[in-house]
């Protein structure tokens, strides 16, 4: 497995609860939640090479899947 960083997050209490929400509702803890939409966001962005396959889609994916 590879080696994982910790760091610290601030975050308004409503923005945790509704990433929190979000998480069980997509059967993710919190942290692997925040970590999907981040990874997301930077290889949309092309900050981040998108891993070989298709990225897997959460509920709030386009829906694009062909």
């Amino acid at each position: 497995m590879s080696k994982r960083e910790t760091f610290l997050l601030r975050a308004e209490p409503a923005v945790l609860d509704a990433l929190r929400r979000w998480a069980a509702d997509e059967l993710r803890s919190a942290n692997g939640q925040l970590e999907f939409v981040l990874r997301r966001a930077l290889i949309e962005a092309g900050r981040l090479s998108a891993p070989s396959g298709k990225m897997p889609r959460g509920k709030a994916g386009n829906g694009d899947d062909s």
